[in-house]
């Protein structure tokens, strides 16, 4: 799996001192952008949309906190990526698993399209790694 770490941030809490359940979505994005980033080159990621996300909460995380956020690839299909994720703290105790679904989408036609060759061997390429 791809490793990237993030350090909680106090405005990524809410008033129960506890990471807020939506920051989670952000985390896991800036997991996803990393690992592209790391591909040669990194492949072209304006044309993806986010269709689905589910997100496990295992204990809250907390300002101060350093978490690691593992992904994999689960599938990659004709339009779509399908990543698992977790989440662990500086201690090692899992926060949260989540999975997403992303779509190649062309934004001009308003509709999904095949994920371009070049991204899919970049991101095929790296599964090993993942």
């Amino acid at each position: 799996m791809f490793s990237h770490h993030v350090d909680v941030r106090f405005r990524d809490c809410d008033s129960m001192g506890h990471v807020n359940n939506a920051v989670y979505l952000t985390y896991l994005e800036e997991a996803r952008f990393a690992h592209w980033r790391s591909l040669d080159n990194g492949p072209e990621v304006t044309g993806v949309i986010l269709a689905r996300a589910e997100i496990d909460y295992r204990k809250p995380a907390e300002f101060g906190d350093r978490l690691e956020i593992r992904i994999g690839l689960e599938r990659i299909g004709t339009t779509s990526l399908i990543y698992t994720y977790v989440i662990d703290n500086q201690q090692r105790e899992r926060i949260a698993e989540a999975r997403s679904v992303l779509v190649s989408y062309d934004y001009t036609a308003g509709k999904p399209v095949p994920v371009p060759v070049e991204v899919r061997r970049k991101i095929l390429a790296s599964a090993g790694q993942l």
